[in-house]
């Protein structure tokens, strides 16, 4: 909700606070910057104190900047609201991940992540829509006021309706020791793996959510109001694939459906740039190849996630961390990529995510498969 809701307001950002493209971009970047520290954070407080403790200091964190994001007086202001704002978000990120490994195995991890990529398909389809409807209606300060209230019905649900899976750790909790358990984490060859292979596949994604707004409304002439029904038919390929994925992965395993989603991936990023550069079919050329990689992430997310946590149960809200600040660092950069090349076309963002997709398949088959 807090990426794709305020993506129909970037060019109007642009406008309002006389700022160039990859100033409003970086808006974005910002985000995905404090969703990959942030969760570094949260990861050991979760394995220490319980994963609802944590949970609720990152929401609250998330409101206050949510709040600040509405009253923003400037570009830059907006940047730093949306990084404190990322940083309380993604306690939710970190969490719901681990509580799925406290519950299942890789395979029902697997599973299950895909079941619950039904919920958070649903925001790439239904947030930029009622983000353009805000935006043309009220302003795009009213798409933080939404979002912040949407925050406080997270913060009450998780008080009111969410168990606790994992109970008080009496583990010393100091830097030296997190720092450790990362040391090995990362030195395990098939962790770093799962990470890397499905942080550059999803990398691809958050780089089509850097550039699309401006691709799809400035080169294409697409109505601010008309975004997100695009944005959100790459959604529900998402939704999906993620559920074909829920119903094939007990029978096939994850570790195949990750390499056939990578490949995928890889397809489609060389035919999305052929689309950019030749224009060959205009918008509709463009679309099909991003249907089909963002689709294809239905099969990549779940089984990577789980195959990354998947031998660390004692460890997994520090594994679902640290397999969330790797991807999300990457996705960063992928996002920031877009901005700064950003020349008018649809190329930069189709180059990046052909580099994500090309990048994915390769550390798949380099550190996983092998």
């Amino acid at each position: 909700m807090s990426i794709d809701m305020y993506l129909p307001s970037l060019p109007t950002l642009a406008a309002e606070f006389g700022a160039s493209t990859a100033a409003t971009q970086l808006t974005l970047s910002a985000f995905f910057v404090g969703l990959a520290l942030g969760q570094a954070l949260y990861g050991p407080l979760a394995d220490r104190f319980g994963r609802k403790p944590p949970l609720y200091l990152g929401l609250v964190l998330y409101a206050v900047a949510t709040a600040g994001c509405a009253v923003a007086g400037s570009a830059e202001s907006l940047i730093a609201w949306r990084f404190a704002q990322a940083l309380g978000g993604c306690a939710g990120v970190v969490i719901a991940r681990a509580v799925v490994r406290d519950l299942f195995d890789q395979w029902g991890s697997a599973r299950m992540l895909s079941t619950m990529m039904l919920v958070m398909g649903a925001a790439p389809m239904l947030a930029p829509l009622a983000g353009g409807w805000l935006l043309a209606v009220s302003g795009w300060r009213s798409i933080f006021w939404t979002l912040l209230a949407f925050g406080l019905v997270c913060l009450a649900a998780a008080f009111l309706g969410l168990p606790e899976t994992r109970q008080r750790s009496l583990k010393r909790l100091g830097v030296r020791s997190v720092l450790r358990d990362y040391g090995q984490l990362l030195g395990h060859r098939r962790f770093l793996g799962y990470t890397l292979a499905g942080g550059f596949a999803q990398a691809g994604m958050f780089a089509y959510i850097s550039g699309s707004p401006f691709v799809f409304i400035d080169v294409y002439g697409v109505p601010a109001g008309a975004y997100g029904w695009l944005f959100g038919a790459n959604a529900l390929g998402l939704i999906t694939a993620s559920q074909i994925n829920a119903r094939l992965v007990m029978r096939l395993g994850p570790d195949r459906l990750l390499a056939w989603a990578n490949l995928a991936n890889a397809l489609f990023g060389v035919l999305l740039v052929v689309a950019a550069w030749t224009r060959w079919g205009g918008l509709i050329g463009l679309l099909v190849p991003l249907f089909g990689y963002v689709a294809s992430l239905g099969f990549s997310y779940p089984n990577a996630a789980a195959g990354a946590m998947g031998p660390f149960p004692d460890r997994a809200g520090s594994a679902s961390a640290l397999l969330g600040t790797v991807q999300f660092a990457i996705a960063a950069v992928a996002g920031a990529a877009v901005g700064w090349w950003h020349d008018g076309s649809a190329l930069p963002m189709a180059v990046v995510i052909a580099v994500c997709g090309a990048t994915a398949f390769a550390l798949q088959r380099a550190l996983v498969a092998r």
